[in-house]
């Protein structure tokens, strides 16, 4: 044999390779190892790379209340669950989903009582929901800047071909925060789950985008012991969606309430109670995937609430918390001032209280992203919680929940520990640098602190296993750190997600220059990778802000341009095909109705299902899997596959699969539970297509 390359890839380790095949590795500064590829290849499963591509916001019956499965499948949708009819009207259960006006405006001026998760008070339904409200751009070209379709692919490089058009289309053509008059019959929607499209509504329209925040969403979803039964014994009823969504909506960031509040101030209105119909042509894609390969009805967002807890949750299989720079816990800053000497010094509360202020209904105490910063004095903020004390404004109420249910659920909230719940910035810019402790201008002081707790990129190190997460816009990002050029059309466009990282929070990984540089990589690299078939073992990626789905700033069509482009990609390379398997799925449900079961597992979650998709040549075309799983299944996947251990001693990925109760398959007999997607899976098939 004639060697090729004598040594490569001298970044933790180097390998030896003859004739396009690895020999041996050895550390730098060590001994031979046994083979990256050799550890590799020792799988569970003919599964040897697995791409995780995360989009934004949608819920299950969001996107799929009216599917009907192939092939014998069932599942649970609003369809199926006869909530709505085939066409979108109201079916004949449709009171199942019908929204509560859960304290009207007679609520009594005094009244300063706590955060409830199950307000009980004047439990009326709505006769009409509010009318949902209008969000993103009036005129593409004018809002967004994307008035060609050479500027369009000049500023995303990720989309199938054909896709590049949206980025040109699907304007309100309305003032924002309006009733949405392309929505049918917007001012008198009966109260439950609507069609959101319409012939004056296309699919490729912009759409606004509903609340979801931690406390919001538990509240959303109304969870009560006294609601429970054998179908849905954590008694969730999800029927708070628009009450919180004109109450609070996005969080008050401590300010008051504002003068002549209506049910429209918020800017959202019933924006949650939309869906799109499968059946009429929506998300088209989607629904090819998911009737060629298979498909989970029963797949949760971890957390409640928004991005950055649920992206954290797919790398750490935990929360995080604060902490000084040697780890240990912290308290957050509370009413002190940060960035003194600087145009963004001001004061900030970081602590989440939704109390609702005094005479108000709903308006929560503090709660909110923060304000000011980038050169502007700073205030409010949220967003941690120390959740172990019962005294701890939002706490009570969850705990209070936990321990009334049938089954044992610890909390995961340790003493002393102020566990973030929200969107802020991670610890780390992309080139490794401390975000927290950079008082820049353009910076923001609602970032959290560098964290030494552990994520799955631990776990596969240790073992050989090889990993990468692909950012879209990565390199631009790099060299704006600050993201000035967010947003920025053409080639400087920088719409790269840095709270959907959850390794650059990590201190093991960011602060290893060796480590970051090897393992976080643009989405131009996964397109190269695909098509030289040096794909790592595991692989994270996510759309920039252009085409990852979140409603108001993107499209559904858009994040199925995105997959698109890699199904084809990958399928293209025959090798890599007969040896991957892609999870499609979404970082959380953007604050959109479901009405599938919910399990608390602990103080932070479950959420609302998500869709989920695995495309891989070893699923059965059009199979639905019922098994109850979550963002963390996807890691338990992953270590049952390459034979890992787990994160941590505390992580979800300790908790056992489901054990199937009787004549109920969406509800675990052993929770708290999650399963480990191998039922996606037909490992006992041959290669073989499924188109």
């Amino acid at each position: 044999m004639k060697l090729k390359e004598v040594v490569s890839e001298c970044v933790q380790y180097c390998r030896v390779t003859v004739a396009g095949a690895t020999i041996f590795q050895f550390a730098l500064g060590g001994m031979f190892a046994p083979s990256l590829q050799a550890q590799e290849e020792k799988t569970a499963s003919p599964i040897k790379h697995v791409i995780i591509i995360v989009g934004e916001n949608r819920t299950f019956d969001h996107i799929f209340a009216t599917y009907k499965p192939t092939n014998g499948q069932t599942v649970d949708n609003l369809l199926s669950r006869r909530i709505i009819n085939a066409d979108g009207t109201p079916g004949p259960n449709f009171s199942q989903a019908a929204q509560i006006d859960a304290d009207p405006f007679q609520r009594d001026s005094d009244d300063s009582s706590r955060y409830s998760i199950s307000p009980e008070s004047d439990n009326v339904v709505y006769s009409t929901l509010p009318p949902p409200l209008t969000g993103g751009p009036s005129n593409v070209c004018k809002d967004n800047g994307i008035c060609t379709l050479a500027q369009a692919m000049a500023s995303e490089n990720g989309l199938y071909p054909t896709y590049y058009q949206y980025l040109l289309t699907g304007g309100t053509g309305q003032a924002s925060h309006v009733p949405d008059t392309r929505i049918k019959n917007v001012l008198d929607l009966p109260s439950g789950p609507f069609q959101l499209t319409s012939s004056s509504m296309p699919y490729d329209s912009y759409a606004a985008s509903p609340v979801h925040r931690f406390y919001q969403m538990w509240q959303q979803e109304d969870c009560n012991i006294k609601h429970a039964s054998p179908q849905n014994p954590s008694g969730c009823k999800a029927d708070l969606f628009p009450w919180v969504e004109v109450t609070v909506g996005a969080g008050t960031n401590g300010k008051p309430l504002p003068a002549n509040f209506n049910d429209r101030t918020t800017g959202e209105g019933s924006t949650s109670m939309a869906f799109y119909n499968v059946q009429e042509g929506d998300a088209p894609y989607l629904k090819y995937l998911a009737d060629t390969y298979s498909m989970s009805d029963n797949y949760h967002q971890p957390v409640m609430g928004g991005t950055g807890a649920n992206s954290i949750m797919l790398g750490f299989g935990d929360a995080i918390f604060f902490s000084d720079s040697n780890g240990n816990p912290a308290k957050p800053p509370e009413n002190v001032t940060v960035y003194g000497g600087t145009p963004n010094a001001g004061v900030v509360q970081e602590i989440e209280n939704p109390n609702p202020q005094p005479g108000t209904k709903n308006w929560y105490t503090e709660d909110g992203y923060g304000a000011g910063g980038f050169g502007s004095p700073v205030s409010g903020g949220g967003s941690y919680t120390n959740c172990s004390d019962s005294d701890a404004p939002g706490a009570y109420s969850i705990l209070n929940y936990l321990a009334s249910l049938p089954y044992e659920v610890n909390p995961k909230c340790d003493p002393g520990r102020y566990y973030l719940l929200n969107n802020y910035n991670p610890g780390y810019f992309g080139d490794g640098t401390n975000a927290y402790t950079d008082h820049n201008v353009a910076n923001t002081p609602f970032t959290i602190p560098p964290t030494k707790q552990h994520t799955i990129a631990d776990v596969l190190m240790a073992a050989g296993v090889s990993w990468k997460y692909y950012g879209d816009q990565w390199d631009s990002y790099l060299t704006d750190k600050y993201q000035i050029n967010y947003g920025t059309v053409g080639a400087k466009s920088d719409q790269y997600c840095n709270i959907c990282n959850p390794f650059q929070y990590e201190t093991e990984i960011m602060a290893n220059a060796s480590v970051r540089t090897a393992h976080l990589k643009d989405t131009e690299d996964l397109y190269e990778d695909l098509k030289s078939g040096h794909l790592p073992a595991v692989s994270y990626v996510k759309p920039s802000g252009w085409v990852d789905g979140h409603p108001a700033s993107s499209k559904v069509d858009l994040l199925e341009g995105f997959v698109k482009k890699i199904v084809n990609d990958l399928k293209a390379n025959e090798e890599l095909w007969e040896s991957t398997a892609i999870f499609v799925t979404v970082d959380e449900g953007g604050g959109y109705y479901d009405s599938g079961y919910v399990q608390p597992l602990d103080y932070f979650g479950d959420g609302t299902r998500i869709p989920l998709i695995v495309v891989s040549q070893y699923t059965s075309a059009g199979h639905i899997s019922h098994t109850y799983a979550d963002h963390v299944s996807i890691l338990k996947f992953i270590e049952r596959n390459w034979d890992l251990g787990t994160i941590s001693k505390r992580s979800r990925d300790n908790l056992p699969n489901p054990k199937p109760t009787k004549g109920n398959a969406y509800v675990p007999a052993n929770s708290p539970a999650i399963g480990d997607l191998w039922d996606l899976f037909d490992f006992s098939k041959n290669f073989q297509d499924n188109d």
